[in-house]
């Protein structure tokens, strides 16, 4: 009866443990298709900022959560490439596992925490370099 038990809580943790990592698989691909949707929307007003001059701005309705995890989008760059980032939890300084890029020769800056409302892409020309920046309304 011992042996039983020993066994069928095994099985239940084994089973636990494989649902809990599908579930965080399931999270960082609806990141990754969020990082890639507002890269996409950014790319787009740079190429409407580019070739009219004039700025573009677009709203984005993201959800409060994946899963039931808060997560964070940011915009950056540095002197070789630009990029949307974004993780699960708390905004850290240290480098995301998940980051989609931006065309060559743009800037960006700016963050956004799920759950505090719709995020605003914003893109224009800033001298002869294209900048986008991401926000939250009120932010």
């Amino acid at each position: 009866m011992v042996a039983l038990a020993a066994v069928g809580s095994l099985l239940v943790a084994t089973v636990h443990s494989y649902a809990t990592s599908l579930r965080a698989t399931t999270e960082i691909e609806q990141l990754k298709n969020l990082l890639n949707l507002v890269a996409a929307k950014g790319s787009e007003l740079l190429i409407i900022a580019d070739a009219t001059n004039a700025s573009a701005r677009a709203f984005l309705q993201l959800p409060a959560t994946i899963g039931y995890q808060q997560y964070w989008i940011r915009a950056s760059n540095d002197s070789a490439s630009t990029w949307i980032e974004g993780s699960l939890g708390q905004i850290s300084e240290n480098r995301p596992p998940n980051r989609v890029f931006l065309p060559e020769g743009t800037s960006a800056s700016g963050h956004f925490v799920g759950g505090y409302g719709p995020a605003v892409l914003e893109s224009y020309m800033n001298g002869s370099t294209p900048q986008v920046n991401l926000s939250v309304i009120g932010g």
